[in-house]
């Protein structure tokens, strides 16, 4: 997939982890995904400072994490395992890392060892070179990618990546960390019956884990911390989804259209402008992902943009390359830090008037928006009103009477 270095912040003067990607036919794939790891921020997640290309390829700059694998770890002190407690609490900590990522869309599809740094402050998760949106279908002759033993079977099977997927790969590190080897598909070997310490319920949850049909297997790296008898704590990293102060509508409900949208989309961002029947402008009032927290507040003049031209016409719009459309407003776009390369824009109405739009940007598959999400993109943004509807005392300081 590439390779990472030691290099050196000229700004900071620190020292930071460069990974180079050896895929440059997937620039644009690549500048999406890291665009939304940018965004990413909890205790137990690498940092991702920054993204940028060169002649030789694109690079992710990242946290150089003081620590050791786990791997690492287990080749030093494991007998051939490490003890039970001790296995237990640093897959509770890698479970913290990972609900986050799942919160934020995002399924690691690598853990393993090698991918857990222990660190002075515990557990790090490190390396999203390969991470996959959430429930995205894995390309056909793409096996190679991951780790066997680690990969949860339905990755070979060309089947859906989704939570569950990494519910498999932290019960088969749990299962390393307790036997000092990885575990074998299907196999029939009792974990109890070769480590001290294992009882039959904790068996039972790793199993659990481990089922080989992702349907059976454990829902949820917080349900499997739960039953390993270590719950997740209340530390929480950085949500990816962001509202004005004051918006116009329930924040939860806003955020959770926005976060909702990007998921279904396969988007790298997504947004809610409302009208502000006042100035005639478009207000963004909250956003998910990549660029969320520059196009909060941002005011688009009226008709300006595919935004506002979505808007004055009621139509919706699929932009397969917003860069070399002339009524994308690019200005507004570099202001913000952010330049999509496709984009969805689908109006938001009542009572067939647009008082605002939702905008989907960047597929993370690298492909752009086509007419044919128009459809089904119009009826998510049908459930969107209806949901911003039954908001109380929503859309008033706007005069956005007409969601009334």
């Amino acid at each position: 997939m590439g390779a990472v270095y030691r290099a050196v912040d000229l700004e900071t003067d620190t020292e930071v982890a460069l990974k180079q990607s050896t895929s440059p036919q997937h620039d644009q794939r690549f500048e999406a995904e890291a665009r939304l790891l940018t965004s990413l921020e909890h205790p137990r997640v690498v940092r991702i400072r920054d993204h940028f290309a060169a002649s030789s390829g694109q690079y992710l700059v990242m946290d150089l994490v003081r620590g050791i694998d786990l791997d690492a770890v287990l080749k030093q002190q494991g007998q051939p395992g490490l003890s039970v407690e001790q296995a237990i609490e640093i897959v509770r900590e890698a479970c913290e890392a990972l609900q986050y990522v799942h919160d934020q869309q995002i399924v690691h599809r690598d853990v393993k060892p090698q991918n857990l740094i222990l660190s002075q402050t515990g557990v790090v998760l490190v390396d999203f070179g390969i991470a996959r949106l959430l429930d995205e279908s894995e390309p056909q002759g793409t096996v190679g990618i991951g780790t066997p033993r680690f990969m949860a079977p339905e990755v070979f099977a060309g089947g859906h990546v989704s939570p569950r997927t990494d519910v498999f790969s932290v019960a088969a590190t749990l299962w390393t960390l307790l036997a000092g080897r990885p575990p074998v598909y299907a196999d029939s070997t009792r974990l109890s019956a070769v480590v001290p310490g294992v009882t039959a319920e904790l068996e039972r949850t790793i199993v659990a884990g481990l089922e080989m049909i992702p349907e059976r297997r454990v829902a949820s790296v917080a349900a499997f911390a739960k039953a390993l008898g270590a719950p997740l704590r209340t530390e929480a990293g950085v949500s990816l989804a962001v509202s004005i102060e004051d918006p116009d509508a329930s924040r939860d409900l806003m955020e959770a259209v926005v976060h909702t949208a990007a998921g279904v989309f396969g988007a790298a961002a997504a947004s809610i402008c409302l009208l502000d029947e006042t100035t005639g402008e478009l207000v963004y009032q909250s956003a998910w992902g990549a660029g969320a927290r520059e196009i909060v507040g941002v005011r688009l003049p009226s008709g300006a943009g595919i935004a506002g031209i979505v808007v004055q016409s009621g139509a919706a719009e699929a932009v397969p390359d917003c860069r070399s459309d002339p009524r994308f407003a690019a200005r507004i776009a570099e202001g913000t830090g952010y330049v999509p390369y496709t984009m969805l824009v689908v109006p938001l109405q009542r009572a067939g008037r647009a008082i605002g739009a939702l905008s989907i940007l960047d597929r993370r598959d690298g492909r752009g928006y086509r007419n044919d999400d128009l459809e089904p993109a119009a009826l998510f943004a049908d459930l969107a009103v209806k949901a911003l509807d039954v908001s109380p005392g929503s859309f008033t300081s706007l005069g956005m009477t007409a969601l009334r």
